[in-house]
């Protein structure tokens, strides 16, 4: 190991080691970049020729699991630093009040450095026992004082006896099943939106915060009367009110699922749910009566499997649902010290060094070593714990290859079942690798006209939906009548992961139960649905209408759907199956490097950046070292495969059958409303409709005006010709901040001139050659992208990473680039057409009208 690789906290597993050895003092932060050899440095600590070996271990609890455990085992290790340089009193036991506070410090210290960030009160596992940890003020002879308000660290206080007597503890701890409920989430987003409405004093999370405060001093009161159900009444107010006011989103369907069959399964003897951390899902309590706590522990197990299994397509889940052993702490961060015979490290420890080591002569491995192996060995052949060593050790050095072939061969038959095209796939991974596709490929010609659009080349109906004018009124009359002929059906675009919406899990977005509304979660299928059960209603006919699905959407949402009854969806409810999947590559180099380098990037404080900028070089080796634009294979065969662009969502209609049918079971049916899962505003509008029909266009598109928070290409008028402009496409990133309208996706479709620009008739509809012939032609008009999406990789207990990987598209909007389509735009007001990409938009989303708008458009079941 080299001084910079100390400081290279995203190289490998280890940042958090490397945080706590720097935070410690063993190698000051001043040395980074010095020049100064890491060898001298240990030298002089202990010794020449010889280092330290720092081993940490968690008891199988992923990341993100809202229970502070990389806070404080970043306290322990700093700890064990301190203790190993003498810069403690005491080798063992626990620690003195200066010295937690130290800790505390370096936690923190260490936690900024590792670009980690857990919560302000994650370290209160250094304190023993039960503790209230409070801000403070700044005064004279703090650090603060005169900088801040309030002190960097906050207050421990220790609770007595008489704030908690000896019988409370224990009733609580017979009273409190603590679980992971198996969900790991970025909680970072979440953490910066509170510290924004903290910053804003915004009035009704304010409100809330005073009202926290107040629940607070009833569960101390609690604490202090051992009153147990009085504790899991106020955390359970504290979890429904207070913190879902900040928070609207530390909630979700599957924690609402939990909280409700525990209710129904214990009654009474259930006392209240207690939130750990910003979000939930992870890390939770639930309070049950004391005399039934081992049947709680196995019922809730139960309980959240099963709610896990129903919902696992829809939410991420990175591990199975557990339940821990829970007692209070009351030594705090402590040590001991091992000896003799048990002076070994943990079992994982020996299973990931003792390959090598049994590769080489005994003769060759130093004397301490040798010692270490024999104690070892002695312990696998009389200690039960270790009794499966051997075997472990036997399938990490002589692995068995069935399970790869078995994965291997699991994924090619699926990309056979599902049509892949190999020799195209060939075509596009020998062009990346040579550099004739790629992210700056993507790019329009540098001598291409980009101009802002003008007023004649769109139709501004935002004053229509205001009501009172004369020219509205007469479209939505013939909307309406068109709906009530039975002109119209709906076509949602659900066959994509959301790569956005949870960084790369691999669930369903269009099954996500991401908002409550009606006084319930909604899935985007429901919500979807309930829009177009209102306009049936109001038109006197019942609206088809279209879920597009694919290799990876297509079952979860027919068995979800299936499950609910279609939502009571009383119309022709049919999924779309895909016909089009393609195979991930690991990008190239070049590509990765333009991603970061070129494309606009957030900048972070300067040690986030650094942080990021070693994750981006790590992942950059990565890249490199498994084979730029090759086969991405190393995952499960769902997270390998993409679909590939909601531009063939429309050529599937035709290929797979289902606008044939809906034509001959509707032959009225003359227009279809296409839109993305997540433009949730987006409903068949009978003033839209009629705008749309009275144009004669074959694509209406929707547009809304521009924030700047919507990145990704827009309305132009490119070298003369009104278009629309994926950002990809974007040659110089200000070209898109000059443009006044942004792409809703929300298209207006005519059946029958859209089957005449792939050179069909209803008739031809059904003749699978002649529809396939039509759809390459139009195909080998219209671009492909290259892009680079996240996947995630989980392995271990609940362990994942991310990685970037290439995949191409084909747009919808490029349909605008074809001079025999007749395309019309229509700027509609911003509630209608805006999209949710990112869970981060949803607090917005919620409080600007956006929800309220959608929640007025739907009829529920």
């Amino acid at each position: 190991t080299s001084l910079a690789e100390v400081f290279d906290f995203a190289r490998d597993y280890l940042g958090l080691l490397k945080a706590a050895v720097i935070a410690a003092g063993i190698v000051p932060p001043g040395i980074e970049g010095s020049g100064h050899r890491l060898e001298d440095l240990l030298a002089q600590i202990c010794g020449p020729g010889r280092g330290l070996e720092l081993v940490s271990r968690v008891n199988d609890i992923p990341k993100g699991s809202r229970l502070a455990v990389s806070t404080n085992l970043l306290a322990a290790l700093v700890a064990v630093c301190m203790r190993a340089t003498g810069q403690t009193a005491s080798l063992t036991g626990g620690l003195e009040e200066p010295e937690r506070r130290l800790v505390l410090a370096r936690a923190l210290l260490g936690e900024w450095l590792g670009g980690s960030g857990g919560g302000w009160q994650d370290s209160g596992g250094v304190w023993p026992g039960i503790k209230l940890i409070t801000g403070v003020l700044a005064e004279e002879g703090d650090p603060e004082h005169g900088i801040s308000r309030g002190c960097l660290m906050p207050r421990h206080r220790i609770l007595g006896g008489d704030d908690a007597s000896a019988a409370t503890r224990k009733r609580l701890q017979q009273s409190l099943v603590l679980v992971h409920g198996g969900m790991a989430q970025n909680v970072g987003p979440i953490l910066e939106m509170v510290t924004e409405k903290y910053l804003l004093r915004s009035a009704k999370e304010w409100q809330a915060r005073l009202g926290a405060l107040g629940i607070l001093e009833e569960i101390l009161d609690a604490l202090r009367n051992g009153d147990i159900p009085a504790i899991g009444d106020a955390t359970t107010r504290n979890f429904a009110g207070p913190i879902q006011t900040i928070i609207p989103w530390a909630s979700n369907y599957f924690t609402e699922t939990l909280i409700a069959r525990a209710r129904a399964a214990f009654g009474d003897d259930f006392h209240g749910f207690w939130m750990l951390g910003g979000m939930s899902g992870g890390g939770m309590g639930f309070i049950f009566a004391p005399e039934r706590h081992a049947e709680a522990q196995a019922r809730m197990q139960e309980i959240m499997s099963t709610a896990k299994r129903e919902l696992e397509r829809a939410l991420p889940f990175a591990m199975e649902p557990v339940v821990y052993d829970f007692a209070i702490n009351d030594q705090g961060t402590c040590a001991d010290r091992l000896s003799g015979a048990d002076a070994l490290m943990p079992a994982g420890y020996y299973t990931l060094v003792l390959p090598d080591l049994l590769r080489q002569s005994r003769q060759d491995l130093p004397s301490a070593q040798r010692t270490e192996l024999d104690k070892f060995g002695a312990a696998c052949r009389t200690r039960p714990e270790l009794g499966h060593m051997v075997k472990t050790l036997f399938d990490v050095m002589l692995p068995r290859g069935a399970t790869d072939g078995a994965a291997d061969r699991s994924q090619r038959q699926m990309l056979e079942d599902l049509g892949f095209d190999r020799a195209q796939h060939e075509v596009i991974r020998r062009d990346l690798a040579e550099g004739r596709i790629g992210l700056s490929q993507n790019r329009l010609p540098s001598t291409a006209v980009i101009e802002d659009v003008r007023p004649e080349d769109v139709v501004d109906t935002r004053p229509w939906f205001r009501g009172g004018s004369a020219e509205g009124d007469d479209r939505r009359e013939i909307g309406r009548q068109a709906l009530a002929a039975g002109q119209v059906a709906v076509v949602s675009l659900a066959a994509g992961a959301g790569s956005r919406w949870t960084q790369g899990a691999g669930v369903v977005k269009a099954l996500h139960p991401f908002c409550r509304l009606g006084g319930k979660h909604r899935t985007f299928v429901e919500t979807h649905l309930a829009k177009s059960r209102r306009v049936s209603q109001e038109a006197g006919a019942w609206i088809p209408h279209v879920f597009t699905t694919s290799y990876l959407t297509h079952d979860p949402i027919a068995d979800f759907l299936k499950g609910q009854g279609n939502y009571g969806y009383a119309g022709p409810l049919v999924l779309s199956a895909g016909r089009a999947v393609g195979l991930r590559l690991v990008p190239t180099v070049r590509d990765l490097r333009f991603l970061w380098e070129e494309m606009p990037q957030q900048v972070l404080d300067e040690q986030q950046q650094k942080v990021r900028e070693s994750l981006h070089t790590a992942l950059i080796n990565w890249a490199r070292s498994t084979g730029e634009a090759s086969d991405y294979t190393d995952n499960v065969p769902s997270q390998c495969l993409h679909p590939v662009g909601h531009w063939f969502e429309v050529p599937n209609l035709l290929r797979n059958g289902v606008l044939r049918d809906l034509l001959r079971e509707r032959p009225a049916l003359s227009h279809l409303l296409l839109h993305n899962i997540d433009t949730l505003g987006a409903d068949v509008d009978a003033t839209l409709l009629g705008e749309h029909i009275r144009s004669g266009a074959t694509l209406t598109f929707e547009v809304i005006t521009r924030r700047l928070e919507d990145r990704g290409g827009g309305l132009a008028r490119v070298n003369g010709r009104t278009r629309l402009v994926e950002g990809l496409a974007m040659p110089r990133e200000e070209d898109e901040f000059r443009l006044s309208y942004y792409n809703s996706m929300t298209t207006w479709i005519q059946v029958d001139g859209l089957l005449r620009t792939f050179g069909l008739n209803r008739e031809d509809l059904a003749d699978e050659a002649r529809v396939l012939a039509g759809i390459r032609s139009v195909a080998g008009h219209l671009p492909t992208y290259i892009t680079v999406k996240d996947v995630k990789k989980r392995w271990g207990h609940g362990q994942e990473d991310v990685f970037p990987v290439t995949q191409f598209e084909k747009l919808w909007g490029d349909m605008t680039t074809l001079a025999e389509v007749d395309s019309r735009f229509l700027v509609v007001p911003r509630l209608r057409g805006q999209q949710l990409k990112d869970q981060a938009q949803l607090d917005g989303w919620l409080r600007d009208g956006s929800a309220a708008y959608v929640e007025g458009l739907c009829a529920w079941e």
